[in-house]
């Protein structure tokens, strides 16, 4: 797909929803909530959480937030959503009602931990820890993109993990952990089996959803621009999203 300009928008969701069952899957940096300098640093509108909760509600359940953060950190900011949710790029899923689907995210090892808080403190890049992994992020210091990414690359060969790349962030999660999987485990469900899934969402993390998403005969929605990607449809900015969904 070439510019995002020459995506369409998608249709109004009303016109979608008159068609059939629709579920939608929701990132949440760069698509709910605009990017900030660090990942404390985001604004999230006080009545985020009751909207979503209705717009679940209008899907007869069938809405889930698939972020690479964790579910707690995304409840640090969200607090208790009642919805559906997958964090830790999709490692960690769960139902409206907190029941797991598949196995709790593994982690890394400490090893992996040590190496990376290292290369942190070295180049004077921002560690995030996380439950399921950690993140090295160069906001601040774009410069440093590219040694972040072949140090991520070598410990990720070195302890067998998956590389998440990202704005000005890369991360390292155990292996199989990826949005489209996310997708496919709630799919299966009974609540969101026979509906058709959409996908919104702004990073290079989220086209492994776009692609689920048409495999089962829907589509993707990306959020800004790229030069390629599998999204059939676009929005501008988080503004036109939250339009979009009505939040």
């Amino acid at each position: 797909m070439d510019e995002m300009s020459r995506l369409p928008e998608p249709p109004q969701l009303s016109a979608l929803m008159r068609d059939g069952p629709v579920a939608l899957f929701l990132d949440f940096d760069g698509t709910l909530v605009e990017l900030a300098a660090t990942p404390d640093a985001i604004s999230v509108p006080r009545n985020m959480p009751t909207k979503l909760r209705a717009l679940s509600q209008a899907l007869d359940g069938r809405l889930a937030l698939v972020s690479g953060r964790s579910i707690t950190d995304l409840e640090k900011h969200l607090g208790q959503l009642g919805v559906a949710v997958a964090g830790s790029h999709g490692a960690d899923c769960r139902l409206a009602s907190g029941q797991a689907l598949g196995q709790a995210p593994q982690g890394i090892s400490a090893e992996a931990r040590a190496s990376l808080s290292g290369f942190a403190q070295k180049e004077g890049l921002d560690l995030e820890e996380k439950s399921h992994g950690a993140a090295l992020h160069f906001r601040n210091q774009p410069e440093k993109e590219r040694v972040a990414h072949d140090f991520a690359s070598t410990l990720s060969d070195k302890h067998g993990l998956a590389v998440k790349t990202g704005k000005c962030v890369v991360e390292l999660v155990e292996s199989g952990a990826n949005k489209g999987a996310a997708v496919n485990a709630f799919m299966d469900d009974r609540l969101f089996a026979g509906s058709v899934p959409w996908f919104i969402g702004d990073d290079i993390t989220d086209e492994d959803g776009f692609r689920a998403c048409q495999d089962r005969g829907g589509g993707g929605i990306l959020v800004g621009e790229r030069e390629e990607t599998r999204a059939g449809h676009a929005f501008a900015d988080v503004t036109a999203v939250r339009q979009w969904l009505g939040i």
